[in-house]
């Protein structure tokens, strides 16, 4: 399986081709000023019932993200986005306010999208990024942050609003990417989630949309 990079829609490397690097040590937990937990409703297709995905966050491995994250869920930024990659048993992607097409235009101006260019799926965030905080490995759970690739971000800086969950272990990828938060209730969903059916770019044959993310 390849593992492309998790951030707008641009091909990475082979997942058995990235070599494992170091500098991925366990960080201690920081309890920081804001919530230490988001809870996420997920709803998949026409199901009327959303699914439940509680999500910890870690401010003392990544502050400046984490905060970031807060500022997002606080102004209800992630309500009507859609999961716009899964690759089976391994990661969920989100976080792109170019999946919002169902909104209608004046609460995106509200929220403050731009949403002149819808169509580029995968490509999309709030307008700025965030310094890389790259300290935690890509463990089973864990949250982390998308970018774009080092040939045009050597400072791997992360995607202001994309971020994806590793289903599974990523080992391959350690290093790369700024993981902010772990998921302690629902990996299992979001692992049913990863084997929906999906077309050639990862993107789900059904739409999975966050009904909302809320700190608690």
């Amino acid at each position: 399986m390849n593992i492309r990079p998790f951030f707008s829609c641009l091909a990475l490397a082979a997942f058995s081709g990235i070599a494992l690097l170091s500098g991925c040590a366990t960080s201690p937990r920081v309890v920081g000023s804001g919530p230490q937990v988001a809870v996420m409703l997920v709803r998949v297709g026409k199901e009327k019932k959303p699914q439940r995905i509680v999500i910890e966050l870690n401010d003392g491995a990544a502050p400046q993200t984490v905060s970031n994250f807060r500022d997002l869920v606080s102004r209800h930024y992630y309500d009507g986005m859609s999961f716009h990659r899964l690759l089976p048993h391994h990661l969920v992607q989100t976080g792109d306010p170019k999946t919002r097409q169902s909104l209608p235009a004046n609460l995106l101006q509200k929220i403050g999208i731009d949403f002149g260019d819808l169509d580029r799926e995968g490509t999309g965030g709030p307008g700025y990024t965030m310094p890389a905080e790259i300290r935690l490995k890509l463990e089973k759970g864990a949250v982390a942050t998308a970018r774009l690739p080092d040939t045009i971000n050597p400072t791997r800086a992360s995607n202001g609003s994309q971020f994806f969950v590793c289903i599974d272990a990523l080992p391959q990828l350690n290093g790369q990417y700024t993981v902010f938060a772990h998921v302690i209730e629902g990996l299992n969903v979001l692992d049913a989630i990863s084997g929906l059916p999906a077309n050639s770019n990862d993107y789900p044959s059904e739409k999975v949309v966050i009904q909302s993310i809320r700190l608690e």
